[in-house]
């Protein structure tokens, strides 16, 4: 059966004259006379059955037809020409994993590990994304994602497998400088470094809300048996890491997985202020698509499993 799939070569005079709404700078760019150009789409509107462009005083302009065609083919013809580049940089050898990573995790989790991989397998390139919610993998370019969810949620990611990394235990934490201010009673970090203020103490300080997860310090306030009515107050926002950086200016205390929070715990940046754990349900998942049989895949997620076992906080 012949396939729907119309000439490279249309595609990609298509494709640089959608990019600059001009045949000519399309021309210019692909080093084609402009005639060819209009006729390499000339022949792809054919074989669409649909005008792609509007032609204006100043170039050309897309039909609505070509902006969602020149949506949709650009990361494709994009992942042909990153395909190949790393074909041909791995000279038939290794190869590489495009990934999908919730932005925190990535920063401060896996790129800080990420180099032993490299050392394991040189013949594997690592390109990340940030992705903070599930998709199809049909529909993107993606080979596998690393996501925090519920079970249910990946459950019910259709047609993936996935691999259990690590749960999410979240503390909360905040700058030494904010302890002092409102408990002036503890002089030095010394003092702090078996620090556990309870729910009571704790609601003393500004919260510092997550935009995505409006809901999590009432969470933590109903594990810790303490009725909070400003559970929801306090400054939003929408990354961890962002939490992280308000959090070591003392603006306030905050809720953050421990896993993500190595660098400033250890530097004395951030304290953990109480030791009573929001252990929700969501953890953190490998997930690719069932019909993926890579053994690049099957490297990585070996890797990544021992790593987040080795990691988990004592």
């Amino acid at each position: 059966m012949r396939r729907m799939i119309p000439s490279l070569q249309a595609l990609l005079c298509f494709e640089s004259a959608a990019k600059h709404h001009s045949y000519t700078h399309a021309a210019q760019e692909l080093h084609l006379t402009q005639s060819a150009v209009s006729r390499q789409i000339q022949h792809l509107e054919d074989f669409l059955g649909l005008q792609l462009f509007n032609r204006t005083r100043h170039g050309v302009a897309l039909t609505y037809a070509g902006e969602q065609y020149y949506k949709n083919i650009k990361l494709h013809l994009l992942g042909i020409e990153q395909s190949t580049l790393d074909l041909i940089s791995h000279k038939g050898l290794g190869g590489t994993l495009k990934l999908g990573v919730v932005p925190t995790f990535a920063t401060r989790w896996l790129l800080p590990r990420l180099y032993k991989f490299n050392e394991i397998h040189p013949e594997i390139t690592i390109h990340l994304e940030t992705s903070t919610k599930p998709f199809l993998f049909s529909e993107h370019i993606f080979d596998a994602a690393i996501y925090t969810g519920t079970a249910e949620q990946v459950e019910n990611w259709p047609d993936t497998k996935a691999h259990y990394l690590m749960k999410e235990e979240v503390v909360p934490v905040c700058a030494p400088s904010l302890i002092y201010k409102y408990f002036p009673e503890y002089q030095t970090k010394i003092e702090l470094s078996n620090l556990s203020l309870n729910a009571e103490q704790i609601a003393r300080f500004p919260l510092l809300q997550q935009t995505t997860r409006p809901n999590i310090w009432k969470e933590w306030f109903d594990v810790s048996a303490y009725d909070h009515p400003h559970a929801r107050h306090g400054q939003r926002h929408e990354l961890f890491s962002m939490l992280a950086v308000a959090a070591t200016h003392g603006m306030g205390v905050a809720l953050i997985p421990q896993t993500l929070l190595e660098k400033e715990l250890s530097s004395g940046e951030l304290i953990i202020a109480s030791q009573i754990k929001l252990k929700g349900i969501r953890s953190y998942y490998f997930v690719y698509s069932e019909r993926q049989q890579s053994p690049l895949i099957a490297k990585f997620v070996e890797w990544l499993i021992q790593e987040a076992a080795q990691s988990q906080p004592k």
